[in-house]
């Protein structure tokens, strides 16, 4: 076993004025199942995520910061008024800024100036999608970026963001440690395709599932309403397809789901459009869920590139999928309908379900129970139903898939009646 340590600015030498706390001593296992008597070796321990009963930052004197980067995700705004209903209620910190635009928000050259984020400008931004912040992507200079936290005395940064916001916050914490500047970097994990390592769920991940299950109600409709319909519906996935399998499992009426984890053929008997064939002869319709990031090994033209955020720019899967199925159709003389559905922004945009609004809660006071302790250079985790203290340097070296000998790919698999893979 591996106890897993978590940088500290130093001695916590106050009081803290919540009742409830953690000790430091208190960890949780990556796992918690194993197939021998005794615990594996390469079994990791992390620090139990919550209030200390001693904090290093005395809340009068304390200024902290809030930065939001990325793509939208529901709950984002939830996150910004946890963070600061926390450090003003719980903490009596009266001085909380948001920086506008993500890390663009860090560099004078180009960003706005910060906000002032007191409790009534937050009090009803929970009850809205985006974020009040504004977002960006893209990596900023980092000692720029230190200069502007310094200059308006933060203490405490908290990020929120996916695995190249929080690369961000990595750099900015050992950029700080390497000036002696004190300052506590805390990463709130944000992804709505729920890839990010030790963390089970992401808030804004149930919200979208729910969202994708209504959108596939609607596409099971038009496909049953016209001879020989078929519905494709693409969803967000980069690299990972739980949202499409969730909402494919929460649906019950897909009948193939398609995710990155599992490359995939066309042509040929066993190919996807042969299956695809074979189930409208037999249903007279069919309902297909696509991950954005699938099928990515079908195109011939290669390397599209990286985005701002320094992730692969990705074909489009969906377009591309539909004019194959539309050809393939035509070419075998089958009469055929197809309609395409693409509601990923829509989706990013919608307010917090009831699920995320209280994990988005939890994660925004544990984050500020770690700043206000002096912990930096981490990310709240979430696993086994704990949340914990993850430091940067492993959330970004590490990646989550989708498990296909997992129990959720199974039950893809056994909803839809699709075949493990589609192969030739």
């Amino acid at each position: 076993m591996k106890k897993i340590e978590v940088p500290q600015l130093g001695e916590a030498r106050y009081k803290s004025p919540v009742s409830y706390t953690v000790p430091d001593n208190v960890f949780i296992p990556s796992s918690v199942q194993w197939k021998s008597a005794e615990a594996p070796q390469d079994l990791l321990l992390f620090e139990k995520a919550g209030p200390r009963s001693w904090i290093y930052f005395d809340p009068i004197q304390v200024r902290a910061g809030i930065l939001t980067c990325g793509g939208l995700s529901p709950g984002l705004n939830n996150i910004i008024r946890s963070v600061v209903v926390e450090l003003n209620n719980g903490f009596g910190v009266s001085s909380v800024l948001g920086f506008r635009e993500g890390y663009r928000g860090l560099d004078p050259a180009g960003g706005q100036e910060p906000v002032e984020l007191t409790i009534s400008l937050v009090d009803h931004i929970h009850q809205h999608g985006g974020t009040i912040l504004g977002t960006s992507r893209g990596p900023v200079n980092i000692g720029i970026a230190l200069e502007t936290l310094i200059k308006h005395r933060i203490q405490i940064l908290f990020v929120v963001g996916g695995d190249g916001t929080q690369r961000g916050a990595n750099e900015l914490f050992k950029e700080a440690a390497r000036r002696n500047y004190p300052l506590a970097v805390v990463g709130i994990p944000k992804t709505i395709d729920n890839d990010i390592p030790f963390v089970t769920r992401t808030f804004g991940f149930t919200t979208a599932v729910d969202a994708v299950r209504n959108v596939i109600s609607l596409a099971h409709t038009e496909s049953t309403s016209v001879r020989n319909g078929i519905a494709l519906v693409k969803v967000m996935g980069r690299n990972a397809g739980f949202i499409a399998a969730g909402a494919t499992v929460a649906s019950q009426q897909v009948h193939f789901c398609l995710i990155p984890e599992s490359p995939f053929v066309l042509e040929g008997e066993g190919g996807f459009l042969s299956c695809l064939e074979k189930c409208v002869q037999a249903q007279r319709h069919a309902v297909i869920v696509v991950a954005e990031g699938a099928g990515q090994e079908l195109f011939k033209s290669g390397d599209l590139g990286k985005d701002a955020s320094g992730n692969a720019k990705l074909h489009d899967v969906g377009a591309f999928l539909s004019q194959q199925i539309i050809s393939y159709f035509k070419s075998r003389k089958i009469e055929m309908i197809l309609r395409y559905f693409d509601p990923s922004y829509q989706i990013r945009s919608c307010p917090a379900n009831t699920e995320d609004a209280v994990l988005c809660d939890r994660f925004a006071r544990l984050a500020v129970h770690a700043g206000m302790a002096g912990k930096t250079g981490l990310m709240i985790g979430f696993i086994n139903g704990q949340f914990i203290h993850v430091p940067f340097e492993l959330s970004i070296n590490n990646v989550k898939r989708l498990d296909l000998d997992g129990e959720l790919w199974y039950a893809v698999l056994s909803t839809t009646k699709q075949p493990p893979s589609f192969r030739p």
